[in-house]
């Protein structure tokens, strides 16, 4: 980690502009303390701490930088924030929370002694969700539990509660799975006119778990004229070390990724995950977290630059496929990292707006988090299910059939949620509505996803 505590200016305050590197005391002073992130913080809401609001944990901050010491509690206020960004959002100030949040918890994963307890379960997540060939290896198993029909006795037997709540977690958000993974080849033509030839990524849960999401996305781009690469080679982004701290890791990912796309000789490379992208187009600051030599920043900044969530993607390419009508009431969920992270929320409703019969409408309080926040939702269930309640109260009150998101941890969080209350909704990624569309699919290829659910 760099000791000196420096962070990536960002400005505008989505955090997507500016390379120019400030110190940390710097971006601190930014802050003036107004409260317009307080109603906004999915923690303050929940518990209207000021300390886990984001200007309390700035306080913190400051506290840490001056006395340089990391007590029990800043740390646990720090470990309390989802890094959801809305905040971000919300300030006046054009505060870079998100830069100052990575350089803290990079601090407290170097010098914090965590206890035996946290080690384990921290060592045991990153030592397989950024690995996608692991997570590979967890579905055969996980097939057979849900086709034993096990899992809905257990869970209402009241088994659950008894557990870890890490364990009840996993087992609650564990996606329907049915069939094996579908391989890509490492080239989809463009049909027609070639438009563009562009990269995609695979990710790591979304390739193990989410494999179907992928293939929507290739023939999507494909169908609207872009060659799509797909190196075979890519591993973790790094997305998911660089929101818990683990800064060596994530630059290590992320200069695996960096090399991986430059070799493909794409003009963008093209994410269907929020959180991915959002933390691909700062791999500037990824590196200079760890103290990279400034010509292998320039590179990570030079991809950064080429990154490209799919729906800002295909709204600036512009449509050429023809849409069929979807006869289905759906809501939107904004997912934090495509909203507050990327500055993204017009262009995944136009698309979806685009589509014949959609009924589209949007959630109460969509600014709130879900309460899955990469791995938040398994490091904090208790405060992630709560979360987790809320957004499926409001999802409930739409009275939508279809939830479509653009980010798989969402996905798993919300439809877990909806069913903890009793009820169920088909959840789709919105390359999957736009695939479905395009190939005049009827609507019950999205909806299937509930009856999987409903009947583990």
């Amino acid at each position: 980690m760099n000791n000196g505590h420096t962070a990536q200016g960002t400005q505008p305050p989505q955090g997507t502009g500016g390379t120019a590197e400030r110190s940390f005391s710097e971006l601190l002073g930014d802050c003036v303390h107004c409260g317009f992130c307080l109603p906004t913080c999915p923690t303050h809401v929940l518990w209207g701490q000021e300390m886990d609001s984001p200007r309390g944990r700035i306080h913190l901050m400051g506290q840490v930088e001056h006395d340089d010491v990391l007590t029990d509690a800043a740390v646990q206020h720090f470990d309390n924030c989802l890094g959801c960004l809305a905040c971000v959002s919300a300030c006046p100030s054009g505060v870079a929370y998100d830069a100052l949040l990575e350089s803290t918890r990079a601090r407290v994963e170097e010098e914090y002694p965590r206890s035996w307890g946290e080690r384990l379960l921290r060592a045991a997540i990153f030592a397989l969700f950024p690995y996608r060939r692991r997570l590979a290896l967890l579905r055969g198993p996980l097939r057979a539990y849900q086709a034993s029909g096990v899992s809905g006795p257990l869970r209402r037997s009241g088994l659950l509660d008894r557990v870890p709540p890490v364990l009840a977690t996993m087992e609650r958000v564990a996606p329907p799975l049915r069939g094996g993974v579908p391989r890509l080849p490492e080239k989809v033509a463009a049909r027609g006119r070639r438009r563009a030839v562009v990269g995609m990524l695979t990710g790591c849960v979304q390739g193990a778990f989410f494999p179907q999401v992928n293939t929507a996305t290739a023939r999507v781009l494909a169908s609207e004229g872009c060659d799509v690469v797909i190196p075979r080679a890519q591993g973790c982004c790094g997305a998911l070390s660089a929101h818990a701290g683990r800064a060596e890791e994530s630059a290590r990912f992320a200069e695996a990724t960096v090399a991986t796309f430059e070799r493909a000789g794409v003009e963008a490379v093209v994410v269907n995950s929020a959180g991915c992208g959002s933390t691909m187009k700062h791999y500037g600051r990824v590196l200079r977290e760890v103290g990279a030599p400034e010509t292998r920043v320039r590179r990570a900044e030079e991809l950064a630059s080429r990154v490209v969530d799919l729906t800002e993607f295909l709204a600036d390419l512009g449509p050429r496929a023809r849409r069929h009508p979807l006869r289905v009431r759906a809501a939107y969920h904004d997912a934090c990292h495509l909203s507050h992270g990327q500055s993204i929320t017009a262009e995944p409703r136009s698309l979806l707006g685009s589509i014949p019969e959609l009924d589209l409408c949007d959630l109460p309080n969509p600014d709130i988090c879900c309460g899955s926040a990469g791995v938040y939702n398994l490091l904090r269930p208790e405060a992630a299910a709560e979360l987790g309640d809320h957004k499926s109260d409001d999802v409930r009150s739409t009275g939508a059939d279809l939830l479509i998101a653009g980010n798989p941890g969402c996905s798993l969080q919300i439809a877990s949620a909806v069913e903890r209350a009793g009820a169920s909704i088909a959840v789709a990624h919105t390359a999957q509505v736009l695939d479905a569309s395009i190939r005049g699919l009827p609507v019950s290829a999205l909806l299937g996803d509930a009856r999987g659910r409903r009947h583990r």
